[in-house]
């Protein structure tokens, strides 16, 4: 389409998305649209043709944009309308565009415990009600009270933590929604307490992954019993290289861009190790990390 419906927040065209992915990878968007608030996407949802594909990006931690790009109009919650983590008692109510990361620290400052987790995984609150994001044996399906979202027409939505169905790194909660914050419960407990909780996450998460890198997370979901990175070292594939993209040598469940990698590279990259884990083992490993868009023409 020739044109976009009105906004109060920037609409760019024709946006390159590398700069916003943790990778450094990808085309372009046909459009992408940062609303001021909630109003703002509401009334552009409402307005946008049917047609026209919509896709919600946080901070592009757990994600692989193709070098094709993006069709339609990419929606990115940020700036300060959509970062923000109240606490009130035990319950944290959070933006659907804060950092996980930020979201701990604000609970732990107020005494609240439960949701140190946040603090080792990346991305942001919508991305982690979208796929039950978590670690180190604990997940949002555990602190969730429910979340309110947008769906594809604008209109507002709220869902209960059983609504999400969720199961391992996956929610049943509609593809079209697109969430506006979430609310958390927690218990009480000292501020200092679960601050040194979450330094141990911090520690542990520097020893054992390359967060220094250029990598979008844990690449594939643990298969019930096993560990991928075990499957994929046992297969040989640690250090292994396609283009610019390497599985990590510090843990294999990672891949990297080494610096001119393209997202064909490190797409291909993870479709070899699932071919190469396949053959070894007998196990195939399913991607944690989304892959979206086109394939260059």
């Amino acid at each position: 389409m020739s044109d976009y419906p009105p906004v109060r927040g920037k609409l760019l065209r024709n946006e390159a998305l590398a700069p916003y992915t943790w990778f450094r990878v990808g085309g372009a968007a046909d459009a992408l649209f940062i609303p001021a608030d909630a109003d703002d996407l509401a009334q552009f949802l409402a307005a946008l043709p049917r047609e026209t594909p919509v896709f919600a990006m946080g901070v592009g931690s757990n994600l692989i944009v193709r070098d094709g790009g993006m069709p339609g109009v990419v929606v990115r919650l940020a700036g300060k309308a959509w970062g923000q983590a109240q606490c009130e008692g035990t319950r944290v109510v959070a933006g659907a565009g804060a950092l996980d990361a930020s979201v701990a620290k604000a609970a732990a400052k107020a005494g609240i415990a439960g949701l140190e987790f946040y603090v080792g995984v990346p991305g942001t609150i919508g991305g982690a009600l979208t796929m039950n994001a978590g670690c180190y044996g604990r997940e949002t399906k555990d602190a969730l009270i429910g979340a309110d979202a947008l769906d594809r027409s604008g209109k507002r939505v709220t869902l209960g933590n059983a609504d999400f169905r969720y199961t391992y790194r996956h929610s049943e909660a509609p593809d079209d929604l697109i969430f506006l914050s979430a609310a958390f419960d927690g218990t009480a407990d000292e501020p200092a307490a679960i601050e040194a909780r979450m330094a141990d996450i911090t520690a542990r998460r520097e020893t054992a992954q390359p967060i220094r890198e250029k990598t979008g997370g844990s690449t594939f979901q643990n298969p019930p019993g096993e560990n991928a990175w075990r499957l994929i070292d046992e297969a040989g594939l640690r250090g292994h290289r396609r283009g610019g993209a390497q599985v990590s040598e510090k843990h294999c469940n990672f891949l990297i861009n080494t610096g001119d990698a393209t997202a064909a590279d490190i797409e291909g990259l993870g479709e070899d190790v699932r071919a190469k884990v396949l053959e070894a083992s007998g196990v195939e490993l399913q991607w944690e990390i989304r892959r979206v868009g086109r394939a260059p023409a």
